[in-house]
């Protein structure tokens, strides 16, 4: 379900009674208060909190379900505990059953809610900074796509720029055979005159409008070098969020994220 959609489900999901946890959870590793598990300490206390509250409520159903859902909730962030990005965010309730959890890139601050419903107001800003959104880093030989939400990579895609057939093609799996890898080798591509690079990215906004429509991308942004970068914007049909003239392709994922979305 895409991100925006289960946003939507979420606001509208409610209990007849106090049955619902939210849990926002900070694990980012660059956090110092994150030293040494940092995490594991708030996790603990934010449940402790809860749980003592409803001991003095003396609801013993109330009981019951918060602490089959603290278990579950445990049981998740721990076993990904080697995987953590820098937040997890998890909405979870026994009946009616609810269950949605998102490790994402986007920096919280830890809280822990047992309401009606999902405390999605946090959620909500996040996904506003950080929409399911498209990042396109045009060069002479290539065309990467990073397909991104709530600031993490869900798919990265390589258009390759076929010389002979003079159109662009996405990119095969990588042999798995070393030599094979090894061996192979990308055509030379001439440098295209200034003058005819938006013809030289002709068929890449069908592309961009097929990946737009397919993942549910609220906006697109383009990075490259200044006249790559321009040429591109102008194939397409909508105007991007943004253009930003750096050229970002030999950089990792994460720090494209940041570049873009945290200019």
């Amino acid at each position: 379900m895409r991100l925006r959609k289960e946003l939507e489900v979420l606001k509208e999901f409610h209990c007849d009674d106090r049955r619902v946890v939210s849990v926002y959870l900070n694990t980012n590793p660059g956090d110092p208060q994150q030293l040494n598990g940092g995490w594991k300490i708030h996790l603990k206390n934010g449940f402790k909190r809860i749980d003592e509250y409803l001991a003095a409520s003396e609801d013993e159903s109330e009981l019951k379900a918060f602490k089959a859902l603290k278990t579950k909730v445990k049981e998740e962030i721990e076993s990904n505990q080697n995987n953590l990005s820098k937040s997890v965010v998890i909405f979870a309730a026994v009946e009616p059953e609810l269950w949605s959890v998102h490790y994402v890139q986007v920096p919280v601050k830890t809280s822990f809610h047992w309401e009606q419903k999902p405390m999605t107001e946090e959620m909500e800003y996040m996904y506003k900074a950080y929409p399911e959104a498209g990042i396109v880093l045009p060069s002479y030989r290539e065309t990467r796509i990073l397909d991104t939400a709530m600031g993490a990579v869900k798919e990265e895609l390589i258009y390759d720029f076929d010389s002979v057939e003079e159109r662009w093609k996405i990119r095969k799996a990588e042999p798995t055979d070393p030599k094979e890898n090894g061996n192979a080798e990308k055509p030379v591509v001439k440098l295209r005159p200034r003058s005819n690079l938006k013809g030289f990215y002709k068929g890449m906004d069908q592309v961009i409008d097929k990946l737009k429509k397919e993942r549910g991308w609220h906006e697109v942004h383009i990075s490259g070098e200044t006249d790559l970068a321009n040429a591109f914007a102008e194939t397409l049909r909508e105007k991007p969020a943004s253009c930003i003239h750096k050229n970002l392709n030999n950089s990792k994922a994460s720090d494209v994220i940041h570049q873009v979305f945290e200019k």
